[in-house]
């Protein structure tokens, strides 16, 4: 569920992506940043934050590998 929820917000990020409603306004947000430009700036931060939960919740967890552990099996070996 939470794989398909977050392929979802990609899509809907994808979208958004394209702020062609933006492009002709110029209004100045804080008197000195464009619109479009202040809309990008959201923009990426709503992304790392995606991607954030992304690494949080969708990552696969058969890939990580408990270094101390192996380390410790190596020894024992040896």
């Amino acid at each position: 569920m939470g794989s398909r929820l977050l392929l979802a917000a990609l899509a809907a990020f994808a979208f958004l992506h394209q702020d062609l409603w933006l492009w002709t306004d110029g209004t100045l947000v804080f008197g000195f940043l464009p619109a479009g430009l202040a809309y990008h700036v959201g923009f990426s931060l709503a992304t790392a934050g995606l991607w954030g939960l992304a690494i949080r919740f969708a990552w696969p967890r058969d890939l990580e590998v408990d270094t101390d552990s192996a380390d410790r099996e190596r020894n024992r070996a040896n």
